[in-house]
């Protein structure tokens, strides 16, 4: 949690830990396609610290911060209703596809209390 607490305060400006930090790249371009998107860190310790009132599992939850983490470098944000509508209908559909295969389990939330 201490690296991911600096990390946080050096490039957000936020005091303490957070769970996932999204850092896009803007790199060169290769036959039009960007050759690096960004970096994601996630915090094993901040997620098992919030799965069971997020996400409802910690691999749940881990899925979720992925995600999360790359639509942030995908260029979605969740900064007004209307962005945040779209990205965590977004982040559902990823899941439901590649997580979860199906439907979203019963006690999984995208919020936290």
């Amino acid at each position: 949690r201490g690296e991911m607490a600096e990390l946080n305060a050096e490039h957000m400006g936020i005091d303490g830990p957070t769970d996932v930090l999204s850092f896009p790249m803007d790199d060169d371009v290769l036959l039009g396609v960007p050759t690096l998107l960004g970096d994601v860190v996630i915090s094993p310790a901040v997620a098992a610290l919030q799965f069971a009132d997020h996400a409802g599992t910690i691999e749940d939850e881990l899925a979720l911060l992925v995600v999360h983490g790359i639509l942030h470098v995908l260029g979605h944000d969740h900064a007004e209703a209307d962005e945040t509508a779209i990205m965590r209908a977004c982040e559902v559909d990823l899941l439901q596809r590649f997580h979860w295969h199906g439907a979203a389990p019963a006690g999984f939330r995208q919020t936290h209390d």
